[in-house]
């Protein structure tokens, strides 16, 4: 039996009304016409580093062994940034070091990563021939990423590094019977995702209030449809993190929520404090 083709995934700030994403699939295609190419998202907003770390973190674990996951949100594209490759329990990462691996240095419970196999892009054998100023997921992390596709080994592409761009990463604070985080993430349906993890929380959610911008929750739901709909809730979303939302609507808007609120979980016999 033949050997599955292998997945490149595709995350981006470019959007679809240009023609940026299909041109490097064209190039991806042109040096390996059998592999897969998903769209993971191009509706990072515009240069947001923080947006695509925490969103190829979320998503990488769920793709085969081997995968490859190209990255291209680079403010810093044609500045002296480097262009790396790093290998990490069995996925490839193909991305600028301007710290949209961040999430994956640094997990969001504070726990280290296992160690990573870091190479700068250096080998002009795996790029294309003329590298643009501008468009640098073209000419160099398309067609890195489709030759390690062709399982060039990631030695070949270029020399070690060892020390990456770090993107600070927010992480809870827990004192005595006290969670502190903020929320890290607003989705399409407005609900506000936070940096609190379900094991942070050890499993005593029912003897704590969840606060937030003046919004207090004392319950965590087990489903949006515990809630009445246009109430504001507290869930455990799909990532493992607590979620504040509201049921048929947006927490966002509803609650004036943005990324970076202080999210304050407490025992509900301590005192209450302003946040």
């Amino acid at each position: 039996m033949n050997e599955s083709p292998r997945i490149i995934t595709l995350t981006t700030d470019f959007g679809t009304s240009d023609a940026y994403v299909g041109t490097m699939k064209g190039v991806i295609l042109g040096i390996n016409p059998s592999v897969r190419v998903v769209d993971l998202t191009h509706a990072i907003p515009p240069q947001d580093i923080h947006e695509a770390a925490f969103t190829i973190h979320s998503a990488y674990r769920y793709f085969p062994k081997g995968t490859i996951h190209t990255v291209v949100v680079d403010p810093g594209v044609g500045s002296h940034r480097q262009a790396i490759v790093c290998e990490i329990n069995g996925a490839f990462f193909v991305c600028p070091d301007n710290g949209v691996l961040g999430y994956l240095l640094q997990d969001i419970d504070g726990s280290p990563l296992p160690r990573m196999n870091v190479v700068a892009i250096q080998n002009p054998a795996y790029c294309l021939p003329e590298i643009s100023n501008t468009f640098h997921g073209r000419d160099i992390f398309a067609p890195v990423a489709a030759h390690l596709s062709r399982d060039v080994p990631i030695a070949d592409i270029g020399p070690p590094v060892e020390n990456l761009v770090q993107l600070p990463i927010p992480i809870p604070e827990v004192s005595g019977g006290m969670i502190t985080g903020q929320i890290v993430k607003i989705d399409r349906f407005g609900n506000a995702i936070t940096n609190i993890s379900e094991s942070a929380l050890a499993g005593e959610v029912s003897g704590y209030e969840i606060n937030v911008r003046g919004t207090r929750l004392t319950r965590l739901n087990r489903s949006y449809a515990e809630s009445a709909v246009g109430e504001p809730l507290a869930i455990i979303g799909s990532f493992g993190l607590l979620e504040i939302a509201i049921n048929g609507g947006s927490a966002e808007n509803r609650l004036g929520l943005k990324r970076g609120d202080t999210v304050v979980i407490r025992k509900a016999h301590e005192p209450h404090q302003k946040i």
